[in-house]
């Protein structure tokens, strides 16, 4: 029992400093963890229009550019992620002959503010 009265008069001795280290501790923590959330959304996203740049470069592939049905469902894809500004200017948009280059160029925003750009290249196969 006297361990306990001891410790309580402790507790009651104690200063409101100690209380808001850990308070402000707590705070930045909190801070960090939703920065990090942000970031690891923000590069899940840039994963998403990554994946859609290869789905519609390994169709290029076969017809030798990006057809007017592909484009308009891949950038209906790009908006369902969150892409806005969706720029596709030096993607290859006219056939090209067998065996050459081809390009699919993306860019625009992520997150309303964030620019990026994707860059696939590969040949014409068809």
């Amino acid at each position: 029992m006297k361990k306990f009265r001891f410790w309580m008069e402790e507790y009651q001795n104690g200063s409101v400093g100690d209380l808001a280290g850990s308070c402000l501790c707590i705070l930045g923590m909190t801070i960090v963890m939703f920065s990090y959330l942000h970031t690891v959304a923000l590069l899940q996203e840039k994963l998403m229009v990554s994946q859609v740049a290869r789905k519609y470069i390994l169709r290029m592939e076969t017809v030798g550019y990006l057809t007017p049905a592909d484009k308009t469902e891949m950038r209906c894809e790009l908006e369902n992620i969150g892409v806005t500004d969706i720029c596709l200017d030096g993607t290859t948009m006219a056939n090209v002959p067998y065996g050459s280059a081809i390009q699919l160029k993306i860019a625009g925003k992520l997150g309303e503010k964030y620019d990026f750009t994707e860059e696939r290249m590969s040949s014409a196969k068809h």
